[in-house]
Order: C-alpha cells, then structure tokens, then sequence
C-alpha cells in the first residue's frame, strides 16, 4: 500500500491513497483524514486503507485523480517524535579516520532525537541563514511505527513497522561541529528534515525488504551530477534493532518516525556518497584535504531510491538550497 498526504489549510495535510505505479490517487475519506489518525488505528482502518488501495490499482475508483508530487506534503507533515540513527558503519568509521572523531560504536547504535514539529515536502525550497553554515544533504531511509511498548525485543519490535518512507536530513555541517565539541546535543546544525512524498508498507519491497533493512539504492545528484547510489542493505543495526534500543525505558507514540542515518557503502568508490560530508571526508583521506565545497544558494539536490526494475516506489525528493541572508541571534 501507498500512501501520501495533500497539502491543504491543516497542519497535517489530508490522507490520499496512491497507485502503485504512482500515477493516481484517491482521498482516504471515510477511514482516516490523516496518517497520524490512520496510523493512531492501524489495526482498525489499514483493511479498508488496502481494500480502496487495490480498488484503485485496478481502476475500479471513479474518485481517483492524478497524482501530482508537487501538490504533495510530507507524508507525515509533523511527528510526535524523530529518532535518527547512524546504523552505516561505513559512515560512521569515515568520520573516525577523515575527522578525529571518536569512536562511539560498540554493542548499541547510536540515535539522537531530533526536531519532530515539521517536515518538509519533497519539492519546497529549503531556506538556510548563511552557506558559511556548511550546508549538506543526508539520504537515509525511515519507518513509521504504531504504538511500541517499553522494553521491547528485536523480534517483537519488527511487527511496529508499519511504513517506510525516504528522507533528506538537512544538516549545517560547520554548525554541527561547534555543537558536537560542547558535547549537549543538535539544535542550530539541524534545520527541518525533507520526504519524499509518497510513504509505503514493506510488503511494496517484496525482497527488498529484508532482515528489517531497505535493500534499495538511493540515488542521489546534485545539481546535475550523479553523486551515488549506496544501498541500504548494509545497515549495521536493522530497524527492528533501532525500534528495541529507542524503547529500551520509554514507550514509542503512533506516529514515531526512525531514521536510518546516512545510508552508506564500503564499496563508496563504486556507488560515491549520500552527503558532501562523506565526500570531503574520502578528500581528506585520499588527496590530504577536502576540495568539494558544501551547497551553494540556487544548488539542487534529488534523491530516488530504486527498485532493479527502475521504479522508484517512493517518488523523488526535488529541492533547492535558498540563502535567505537572515541570521538569529
């Protein structure tokens, strides 16, 4: 099943059911009017979310219209909460050796909470105070649980995974830094994150999704380069883990969103990077220092995951860098 929401005069949009090839949609009216609500009663109105989904795939829905990504908000507009991880080793032991940061894996992935209020759509420019902030993208993959109680395992946890989404988690690399060295967490280095606009069950996947993972490549350019095309297969910790060590002493709300981290490759020689960070940071080990500069006001980012068919079952994330010039104190 396909799910998105509309953008309209409510904060959280309103729920539309979409093809499987993406092309049209039709209102979830009369089962939930937005996925917060589908989502706070999953077990009541995801039989009637499916039914109208395979109704509309056959072309049985005289209500259906054209899906327009534009017209799309994120598919859960705001959350009540944002866990992100770093579950890519690979990301994680670049920083190691390119930054002198220290390394924090061990037994237990690593996850901050992050701001929840708002998320982008998959087309809105994005505004940024400064490009001496050190702007860069993040490609991750993500789910949305339902209710997951305290202290639960792996296994049991698996089942809480409702839906997967693509996400673009915006950072201010210079910021974010600053922020790391005073040692209390991201606030300023963390602007809102972006979807892509159309969220997904896992059976969607088929084997592609597997041992809680999204075995997708996620594509990434910017501006009008190729810039990589990682796979998520190779997350150290799969989401069924991310979900157990979120709830290790508190409950998880309906709605919660869980971020993968950067999705990240070994082979980044072959499949290149999902954010400057990682290709500065290969600059640094490989040529002595960075050269690629982070993004410029007017650059564009897009972002697909993609099945081996070429079918990109989440849409694409279209956005560009806009330098407003107006810096808080």
């Amino acid at each position: 099943m396909k799910l998105a929401s509309l953008k309209c005069d409510r904060p959280d949009g309103r729920l539309i059911i979409v093809s499987r090839d993406l092309s049209s949609a039709v209102l979830a009216s009369g089962i939930a009017e937005t996925l917060q609500l589908a989502i706070e009663r999953w077990d009541v109105v995801s039989h009637a979310l499916q039914h109208r989904y395979e109704a509309l795939n056959r072309g049985e829905v005289p209500a259906a219209f054209p899906f327009q990504a534009s017209q799309a908000a994120a598919p859960l507009p705001r959350a009540w909460q944002w866990l992100d991880g770093s579950a890519f080793k690979a990301h994680s032991d670049l920083a190691v050796r390119a930054y002198q940061i220290a390394n924090s894996w061990g037994d237990l992935p690593l996850m901050y909470q992050g701001m929840s209020h708002e998320f982008l759509s998959c087309s809105d420019d994005v505004a940024f105070p400064t490009e001496e902030d050190g702007i860069d993208f993040e490609g991750e993959f993500g789910i949305i649980t339902d209710a997951v109680p305290v202290g639960i395992s792996p296994a049991e946890a698996a089942q809480h995974i409702k839906l997967l989404v693509q996400i673009n988690d915006w950072s201010l690399r210079v910021i974010g830094r600053d922020e790391m060295n005073r040692g209390f967490g991201w606030v300023r280095a963390k602007p809102a994150c972006s979807m892509a606009p159309v969220a997904i069950t896992p059976d969607e996947l088929g084997p592609a999704w597997a041992r809680a993972r999204i075995h997708l490549q996620l594509h990434v350019w910017w501006n009008e380069d190729h810039f990589g095309h990682a796979s998520g297969a190779e997350m150290a910790f799969g989401f069924d883990e991310l979900i157990a060590h979120a709830a290790y002493s508190r409950k998880l709300c309906p709605g919660t969103i869980i971020g993968s981290g950067t999705v990240a490759n070994t082979a980044y020689h072959e499949v290149g990077s999902s954010c400057i960070l990682e290709r500065r940071g290969f600059e640094i080990l490989e040529q002595g220092a960075a050269r690629t500069g982070f993004m410029k006001h007017g650059d564009r980012v897009r972002m697909q995951a993609r099945t081996d068919t070429g079918d990109a079952p989440f849409g694409t994330i279209d956005q560009r860098a806009v330098v407003t010039g107006a810096i808080g104190q």
